[in-house]
């Protein structure tokens, strides 16, 4: 159990606790990358999480493709821009206080250990949600095709679901128990 407090250019003074051990997730929740892979990987343009390294493992921003000054879609893995702006996800409705950030900043809090049960389940289904995009990629393509909806691609990696050949169809398939 650790008590993190945060101080950011979004959050003063928030703090919360882990309970759970890092990487420990529960069954039905099931991403293919952690968010140190994900930010090796190249996510948000490297434009995720340049202000807020201290709340975070060391390890998870060696390899990190970050880009401090601006959005840059070269920095993602598909090289493409798939992300809406905050603004967007503010005003739809999707950014809870605990993680102003949203939904990364809630993977990552949950992979150290943070537990919100309810808060938790809600980020959960939003992400089992966005399954919609895998489903569209695998009646479409082959997995390793990586010509193939690279800006579905880069959203599903926004969400913690890497497809580009490392992992098989019928793997990604289990991972949100799609039939």
């Amino acid at each position: 159990m650790r008590t993190i407090i945060v101080n950011d250019k979004m959050q003063t003074n928030y703090t919360y606790t882990t309970v759970a051990g890092v990487g420990k997730l529960p069954s039905h929740f099931t991403p293919t990358v952690t968010p140190k892979q994900m930010l090796e990987l190249g996510v948000f343009g490297g434009k995720y999480m340049t202000d807020c390294r201290d709340e975070f493992p060391a390890s998870w921003f060696k390899s990190a493709k970050l880009s401090p000054d601006h959005y840059d879609k070269s920095i993602n893995r598909f090289g493409v821009r798939a992300s809406k702006s905050l603004k967007y996800w503010q005003d739809s409705g999707w950014i809870r206080e605990e993680d102003p950030r949203g939904w990364f900043q809630w993977y990552c809090r949950f992979y150290l250990g943070r537990r919100i049960p309810e808060y938790d389940e809600w980020q959960i289904t939003r992400w089992r949600n966005i399954r919609r995009h895998l489903t569209y990629i695998l009646n479409r393509y082959e997995v390793d095709d990586l010509t193939g909806s690279p800006v579905r691609r880069q959203a599903l990696l926004h969400w913690a679901t890497l497809v580009d050949g490392t992992f098989t169809k019928e793997q990604l398939i289990r991972s949100f128990e799609l039939t």
